[in-house]
């Protein structure tokens, strides 16, 4: 007898895209946290594709809208993440990046400034976040490993 199974539900969902962060593996676990959401802010005010709808709940209260897709979070050595922003660069990927005197720093106008004060092979990286085709993400973030 031949059974038919009918499908749990709609498709997955799979994007053609990607958005990872990199992090820097020797960073305190409160630093991560406070790297990764500086990085992906500045990814969803410049790439509006990235933002899904707003959500409401069932008493209709609305809430902001999110990314539409997952970030995928890496870490790596200081010299993996060096050469991810070197790629990034190269395939001209849009990129976030957060220093290490960024957490010296206490505003916005400060942060620009410390960034602005090193040469781009100078920056002392500690995070980075890339968007883009899946296949050009994948090859930035090469060398590094899903975070734990």
């Amino acid at each position: 007898m031949n059974t038919i199974t009918e499908p749990a539900g709609p498709e997955p969902i799979r994007f053609d895209t990607k958005i990872a962060v990199l992090l820097r593996a020797d960073l305190e676990p409160w630093q991560r946290l406070n790297v990764t959401s500086f990085l992906v802010s500045g990814l969803g005010t410049q790439i509006p594709e990235v933002i899904g709808e707003a959500y409401e709940d069932a008493d209709g209260v609305p809430y902001l809208p999110m990314f539409r897709q997952p970030v995928l979070v890496f870490e790596a050595t200081k010299e993996v993440l060096t050469t991810a922003h070197t790629r990034a660069l190269s395939r001209s990927l849009p990129r976030s990046v957060f220093t290490s005197d960024l957490f010296a720093t206490g505003n916005d106008r400060d942060n620009r400034a410390a960034v602005r004060a090193v040469p781009t092979a100078e920056l002392d990286l500690v995070g980075l976040a890339v968007y883009g085709p899946r296949n050009a993400v994948d090859k930035v973030v090469k060398g590094a490993r899903m975070h734990p």
